[in-house]
């Protein structure tokens, strides 16, 4: 039985930076992994498009996808969009939607990788305080998620992990988190931003942290998210194998 291909769905933007990271990080997916077609679409302001892909995926006579969401938390995007789009594939098309990429390990240990890249010391962790950036939502699901996040970070050695969000209405922000943990007594407060790409509401967080020590890069394609990428479309093809074996 052939692999089934995996179709990588990327919200899109129109920053450059967000399409060019996804494409970088397509590329360590496809390295990671030769036997698999990897594949990517966009929901919006981006081609290739999810429901275009798709359409050449069918012309071509492939039968089974995997269409994984390149998001971070299970909010409307995961939900709703993806779905409706989905639905409306060629009927010769077996697709299984797999899950998120968050929440992860592999994905904190991303997040804490990238800040010591960006200069902390491993020795400063205890110290450090760390507000965890995410874009927010009005999914309380998904900011519950990353709450959850925070606490369990914490629980790994830092002064404090507190989250604050860029968007949708969701508090706290970036700055007003920052102030917080400058007032609990930690050493020194840095920021992690819990984003696959550059764009508008990294740039936001970037800008609300300038009391902070330190800014770490985006996600972007880090080798962890990668690997996460390949755990969710082995979990989804598994699923698709058992139900054909089934059928």
């Amino acid at each position: 039985m052939s692999k089934p291909v995996l179709l990588v769905i990327a919200h899109g933007s129109r920053d450059p930076r967000h399409a060019a990271t996804v494409h970088a990080l397509v590329r360590q997916v496809r390295a990671r992994r030769p036997g698999v077609r990897v594949e990517t679409g966009f929901l919006e302001f981006n081609v290739p498009s999810v429901s275009g892909k798709l359409e050449s995926l069918a012309a071509e006579g492939v039968r089974d996808v995997v269409a994984l969401p390149l998001l971070l938390t299970r909010a409307f995007h995961a939900k709703a969009d993806i779905p409706s789009v989905l639905s409306e594939a060629p009927a010769r098309l077996r697709i299984r939607q797999a899950e998120v990429l968050g929440p992860s390990p592999l994905l904190t240990a991303a997040l804490e990788r990238r800040l010591y890249e960006a200069g902390l010391s491993p020795a400063d962790k205890s110290s450090t305080g760390v507000v965890l950036a995410a874009a927010g939502s009005t999914d309380p699901g998904a900011i519950a998620v990353i709450a959850d996040i925070a606490r369990e970070w914490r629980r790994t050695g830092w002064c404090a992990v507190r989250p604050a969000f860029a968007s949708a209405g969701s508090l706290p922000r970036t700055g007003e988190v920052v102030r917080s943990l400058r007032a609990l007594g930690c050493a020194r407060v840095v920021v992690a931003p819990y984003f696959l790409a550059p764009g508008r509401l990294p740039d936001r967080v970037a800008r609300g942290a300038d009391e902070a020590d330190l800014v770490a890069p985006v996600l972007g394609a880090a080798p962890e998210v990668a690997r996460v990428v390949l755990a969710r479309y082995d979990a989804a093809a598994a699923v698709s194998a058992l139900a054909a074996v089934g059928a």
